[in-house]
């Protein structure tokens, strides 16, 4: 009896050769769970929640994720899938296939009394032949917009209708294409070594990521799912909270706040008493005019850029907004209604970055020294209501960083199902452009890699390890 056992009477324990199986057999089961998910033919699997929420999916992320995984092994390779994910944005499906083919040959070779060392060298020899043969097998790619959309199409095409998958592969690569560095940068040239011998370049030159959290995905329940589009500018998920404020500027100047436009209260703990009404009045017209002195330079500000003689054509006349990170209470939103200004308060902290992205200008903490160098532009500044729920765009900005990609649908399911394709397509593009190299789909990698390896093995079979790595091409091999 295990020490487990002793324990609690109900564990279940296994040892030696036993527990090698069940580890092989969890494995094993779950890469036949997701196998039907595999490829743009693959099936849907319908999951059921706690609560008895449906969610049907084909994305080996969003599978592997919601599903209750009780064996080790296999939970240890769903993290693995999940981390692949996250770093390529597709394969997973893949990643738990592949995994559970080489245990099933690792279990055939170990039943005809190899050792598991043997066969673990092996598959460090054959993963090291697979990864010298990608290296002659990969093309290079010169990142050019036709072969982007194939590689975006790939991704979405396994997740989504054809049709579907071919509009929004556009619209993923225009949104990559976006906020693509401009530049690289140079790292700093590193000092000689000991002996006075130093590299033979100069400096080094990086090309700077592509940051895919400057690229909003924002959900819209409204029409249908061929509506999804690219919006070069920002959607956010709030709008004004004044019925004075105007819905629809244009040729607007952006400033972006991260200040308090309420009275509030100390950090720490403090009270102000009065002994009659006369005092406590008082108190209200200070902190009234504590506030309403950081709107006078505001209001002036917007005074500044925007006065225009009255006979200016509407067309050309400039107008005022504010995207506050903070609150704005009711009175002030009250002053800047009257001003004519446009104001969101309380807007999202990773908006705010996006915001100077996208419009330009620099944020402020400070209602000191406001000047119009630090203001941004946009040309189209809107706000749309759908049921209680209202919507802000920012549009027709000069040369934005950051963009919005807006997904429309009937229902949540469309919804949830597209974002998650978007985000595996985004992850594509960008190690497409970065890596600068492809390879063809469909598992023409794997049955190419085996086949090398096979040829390998059959030229140079020598050692024990050779077994391992014979065992390695057809797990390779494995992929439908």
């Amino acid at each position: 009896m295990s020490a487990v056992e002793l324990i609690n009477p109900r564990a279940e324990s296994v040892r030696r050769l036993q527990a090698l199986q069940v580890n092989i057999a969890g494995a094993v089961g779950l890469a036949q769970v997701v196998r039907s998910n595999l490829g743009p033919r693959g099936t849907l699997k319908m999951l059921v929640d706690g609560s008895g929420n449906l969610k049907m999916t084909k994305d080996g992320k969003v599978l592997l994720t919601e599903m209750q995984i009780q064996n080790p092994t296999a939970a240890m390779i769903a993290r693995t899938a999940v981390a692949q994910d996250e770093q390529c944005g597709d394969g997973t499906t893949s990643v738990v296939l592949l995994v559970g083919e080489l245990l099933k040959q690792a279990e055939r070779y170990i039943q005809e009394g190899v050792h598991s060392r043997v066969i673990s060298e092996g598959f460090d020899v054959a993963k090291g032949g697979a990864l010298q043969f990608l290296e002659t097998y990969k093309q290079s790619s010169q990142g050019d917009r036709a072969t982007l959309v194939s590689v975006a199409n790939t991704a979405l095409a396994t997740k989504l209708p054809a049709k579907l998958a071919k509009q929004l592969a556009e619209s993923v690569v225009d949104a990559v294409l976006a906020i693509r560095p401009r530049t690289n940068s140079t790292a700093e040239v590193p000092k000689p070594k000991a002996d006075g011998s130093s590299e033979r370049i100069d400096e080094w030159k990086t090309q700077d990521p592509i940051d895919l959290h400057m690229v909003e995905i924002m959900k819209m329940q409204h029409k249908s799912a061929t509506d999804s589009q690219l919006v070069r500018g920002l959607v956010m998920d709030h709008g004004a909270r004044h019925p004075d404020m105007p819905k629809r500027v244009r040729n607007a100047y952006v400033l972006t706040l991260n200040v308090s436009l309420e009275y509030e209260k100390t950090e720490i703990n403090s009270g102000f008493f009065y002994s009659s009404a006369e005092q406590r009045e008082k108190l209200v017209e200070s902190e009234r005019r504590f506030v309403d002195a950081k709107l006078k330079k505001i209001v002036e500000l917007k005074n500044q850029v925007c006065d225009a003689p009255a006979s200016t054509p509407e067309s050309e006349r400039k107008s005022f907004v504010i995207f506050n990170q903070k609150g704005i209470d009711p009175m002030s939103l009250d002053i800047l209604a009257k001003n004519g200004i446009f104001a969101l308060r309380r807007a999202k902290r990773r908006n705010m970055e996006r915001l100077q992205l996208c419009c330009g200008g620099v944020a402020q903490n400070s209602v000191d020294d406001l000047s119009p160098d630090i203001l941004g532009w946009a040309g189209l500044v809107y706000e749309q209501t759908l049921g209680e729920e209202k919507y802000t765009f920012v549009e027709d900005v000069k040369d934005p960083k950051s963009v919005t990609l807006l997904i429309k649908g009937p229902n949540t399911h469309t919804l949830n199902q597209i974002q998650d394709a978007m985000r595996d397509g985004l992850r594509s593009v960008k190690n497409a452009i970065e890596d600068g190299a492809l390879v063809p789909g469909a598992g023409a990698f794997e049955v190419a890699a085996a086949a090398h390896l096979l040829d390998h093995v059959r030229r140079n079979a020598k050692g024990a390890r050779q077994t391992g790595r014979g065992g390695f091409c057809p797990g390779a091999d494995g992929n439908p």
